[in-house]
């Protein structure tokens, strides 16, 4: 997605984007969600899919998330302070700054992305994955 040809097709095509926080749009809270995500806005809470979803979070240059991820294919150009767990695939782009440790199975990382963090490759997805009922019983109000 970030050079010509270089994206997979697989990650970057397959799901539609179902669902988009605008640039001047603020999320205060969890999301869960299935299909695909894109955030141009500012999300402070916890953004992650059902462990069985083939789900894509895109975040562009001006989007922001304060919170940790949950989802199976990350494409990433902006900033997420919180731990990234790409339970499938990881695309960090030039402009992508993480603040906390990526936990990932496959990671593409283009010059300039920043890691401030860990990386972890992990070939048990499983671990990743919190459950909706732990989240939900942590913090009863997330949608």
């Amino acid at each position: 997605m970030w050079g010509k040809g270089k994206s997979d097709p697989d990650v970057a095509s397959s799901t539609e984007v179902d669902t988009l926080i605008g640039e001047h749009t603020k999320v205060e809270g969890n999301i869960i969600f299935n299909g695909g995500l894109h955030v141009d806005g500012h999300v402070q809470g916890n953004v992650m899919t059902r462990p069985e979803a083939d789900s894509v979070l895109s975040l562009s240059e001006v989007g922001v998330i304060e919170g940790e991820v949950h989802v199976a294919n990350v494409v990433l150009n902006g900033t997420i302070t919180g731990d990234v767990h790409a339970l499938q695939k990881i695309e960090l782009g030039p402009k992508a700054r993480v603040t906390g440790s990526v936990y990932y199975k496959l990671i593409e990382m283009a010059m300039g992305a920043e890691v401030n963090g860990n990386l972890i490759h992990s070939d048990e997805t499983k671990n990743q994955v919190v459950s909706l009922k732990e989240e939900k019983k942590s913090n009863p109000k997330s949608a």
